[in-house]
């Protein structure tokens, strides 16, 4: 990327969910985050593709600050979802995650993303995730029942402090998100699965408390721990993320490590179509791959950058051809300016610093384009080649 400042202290400042206010990122010259991956049973849908374009985005400015990043973005290739799918199809599960990861890396790649740093497989942590969940029952956080490992929500006096969430609330959304509030083998309904047995036609790993697999929320910790140390920097994924994964994520990880899990909690919001949000349950979905057949992909980029990361949104008809028009009108203006001018670049800087603001660089970089200046080196920081 042209014109890399200096390192210098960050000047970005960030929406925190878990302070529930705009903060400066405050972080050394090595940034570490962590986004939750997919779990590859189908395509990614604009949910997806906004989340990572977000990671993206604060990657390219804090690289541009002069920051070295690294961030993990893990794949769920074995929980209900993935082992129900490949069930439905009569095929092994680790098939389906190959082809739908294959689909998913070329999809991220068309829109520009830089490459994860990390790209780690919770099967590839069984290890790693055994190690966690002995020693969450080691430091008298978790206990055995019915053949599983629970965490008990009640020996973490902070349970609830990233989501803020009242228990009722909290209790509804563990319900719709697989936590089975109403298993009679838990002491508290919140109480969350670190390891649990297998079905019969399910993976499963031999550990001391029986044969099974691991939990939803063990991964992204065992993953995270092991992959970037005690303490992230910046770790999110969508708004539907923050409870209850991020919450017991959380929780198990401080339970052992007695460290504060991340500094910063970035979460972006939900894309919707035809009045409700993009979900793999309802179908009602728009796919990468689907828009990349049709519209270039620097189109695609542009128009999930004109809406901010944390509002929730609808995705239109209308979204591409505006996004379109948009890209040929700083393309036309930087050939007229014969592409020597970075006229954009300094104003797509504040407003990546003031909370990503996309939306704001792009009318920003029209205004320029407007008015004859090149954007070219705008565009580029927003990761959109002219």
């Amino acid at each position: 990327m042209r014109n890399i400042e200096p390192y210098s202290r960050p000047v970005i400042r960030l929406y925190d969910s878990a302070r529930g206010e705009v903060a400066p990122l405050d972080v050394g010259p090595v940034v570490t985050l962590y986004s939750c991956g997919i779990t590859p049973y189908d395509s990614a849908h604009l949910g997806h593709a906004q989340v990572y374009l977000t990671f993206d985005l604060l990657q390219r400015r804090l690289r541009d600050l002069g920051h070295e990043t690294r961030c993990v973005r893990n794949v769920t290739d074995v929980d209900d979802d993935i082992l129900r799918k490949a069930r439905e199809l009569g095929v092994h599960y680790l098939d389906l995650a190959a082809e739908e990861i294959a689909q998913f890396d070329a999809d991220m790649g068309s829109l520009g993303l830089i490459p994860a740093w990390s790209e780690p497989r919770a099967t590839s942590a069984i290890a790693d995730i055994l190690t966690l969940v002995g020693s969450v029952l080691d430091s008298g956080h978790a206990y055995q029942a019915g053949g599983a490992v629970y965490f008990d929500v009640t020996t973490f006096s902070e349970f609830g402090k990233v989501s803020h969430f009242d228990e009722q609330t909290m209790l509804s959304l563990a319900a719709e998100n697989g936590g089975n509030p109403d298993d009679p083998n838990k002491r508290h309904p919140l109480d969350f699965i670190l390891w649990q047995p297998s079905l019969p036609d399910e993976p499963s790993w031999e550990s001391r408390w029986g044969p099974g697999r691991p939990g939803w929320h063990i991964e992204c910790s065992a993953l995270a721990l092991r992959e970037l140390g005690e303490t992230i920097d910046v770790h999110g994924g969508g708004r539907d993320l923050i409870f209850p994964h991020h919450e017991c994520e959380t929780a198990q990880s401080e339970a052992v490590t007695g460290r504060p899990f991340v500094r910063h909690w970035l979460h972006v919001g939900l894309v919707g179509l035809d009045g409700a949000k993009m979900s793999k349950s309802l179908g009602n979905l728009v796919f990468v791959g689907d828009l990349l057949k049709n519209w270039e992909p620097a189109a695609v980029r542009v128009a999930l950058l004109g809406h901010h990361y944390r509002t929730d949104w609808e995705w239109t008809p209308g979204d591409m051809p505006a996004a379109a028009d948009r890209l040929e009108r700083w393309r036309a203006a930087s050939v007229a300016a014969d592409r020597t001018g970075d006229a954009g670049l300094g104003v797509v800087r504040r407003f990546l610093d003031d909370d990503l603001d996309a939306p704001g660089a792009l009318r920003a970089l029209d205004d320029e384009a407007d008015a004859g200046r090149g954007v070219a080196g705008g565009a580029a920081l927003l990761g959109v080649t002219l």
